[in-house]
Formats: structure tokens, sequence, C-alpha cells
């Protein structure tokens, strides 16, 4: 009897086993989602704000030279390869903060026909660029603790993914833009 009991026991603690190691799989796998979701939405927005930012440029509601800045930064960060991606994007950043600090910049674009609207469209594609950031950046370092774990790394719960990677720029709005 004492070992049928045995038995049971090492039973239910192979099951239980079992099935922590599938939710830690199951874990890491909804974590690689979440990541991939992130990076897509981290995409977006910068694209968005590229888009924007060239909008503006083009727009004919700037000094000629301030234009030519905007328009050279969003081209560049929207031709980056991978390796240079951030360093343009950064780019943008500062050309944008530069732009953005002049003097009088919101007032003079609010005052211009259709500068409104897009003030309130780069204020909002700065901001969205902001929190995407720090969304990915999060899901980053939660994917990567799991990643670490000594059972995922033991039993290869990852499979063969990569370590996901930070997505460090200077997002820095400007100033006198509101982020809100």
């Amino acid at each position: 009897m004492s070992e049928g009991i045995v038995l049971l026991l090492v039973g239910i603690l192979v099951v239980l086993t079992a099935v922590y190691i599938s939710w830690r799989a199951g874990r890491l796998d909804r974590l690689h989602i979440r990541l991939e979701l992130a990076r897509e939405a981290l995409d977006a927005a910068l694209t968005r704000r590229r888009a924007v930012v060239l909008e503006l440029a083009g727009s004919r509601l700037l000094d000629p030279a301030t234009s030519l800045v905007l328009a050279a930064a969003a081209h560049e960060a929207r031709t980056a390869g991978p390796e240079e991606r951030e360093h343009a994007e950064s780019n943008l950043s500062k050309a944008l903060r530069a732009a953005a600090d002049q003097e009088r910049f919101r007032e003079k674009l609010a005052e211009s026909p259709g500068g409104g609207d897009l003030l309130q469209e780069l204020d909002a594609a700065v901001a969205k660029v902001v929190y995407s950031r720090r969304f990915y950046n999060n899901a980053v370092a939660v994917t990567r603790a799991a990643q670490r774990r000594w059972l995922a790394r033991t039993l290869r719960l990852a499979g063969h993914t990569e370590t996901p990677e930070f997505f460090e720029i200077d997002d820095l709005p400007p100033e006198n833009m509101s982020t809100e």
C-alpha cells in the first residue's frame, strides 16, 4: 500500500512539474508576442512622426532652412538601415527640437491656415513615439528577464529566438510641445 502512495505522489509531482514547465513556456511565448506587438506599435509611431514632420517641412509654413533640415532628418530616418536607425531617429528628434524651440514657433504655426491642425498632429505623433518606446523597452526588459531564468535557459523554452534589444533613442520632445 505504501508503495502505491509513493508512486501516486511521484506521479502528482511529475504532473505538477510538467504543468509548471508548460505554463512558463506559454508565458514566454506570450511575452514574445507582446514584444512583437510593441515593436510594431513603435515602428508605426516612428513612421507617423516622420510623416508629420515631412508634411510640416513641405507645408511652406516654416522658413526654407528649417524645412530643409526637418525634411533631411525625416528622410534620413526613413531610409536608415537597422544599424543606423536609432541614430537617425535621434537626429530627427534633435532637428525637431531645434525647429520647435525657435522663437514663436508654435504661435506662428497656430496663426497660419492649417497650422493648428498640423501642430496637434505633431504633438500627438511626438507623444506617441515617447510612449511607444517606453512600452517597447518595458516589454524587452520583461522578456529578457524571463529568458534569463534558470528553467528557461536549461530547457531552452525560448527556442532559438534572439535576446531582444532595447530601442534607445533621444525622443525628448521640444520644451514648448504639449505631450499630454
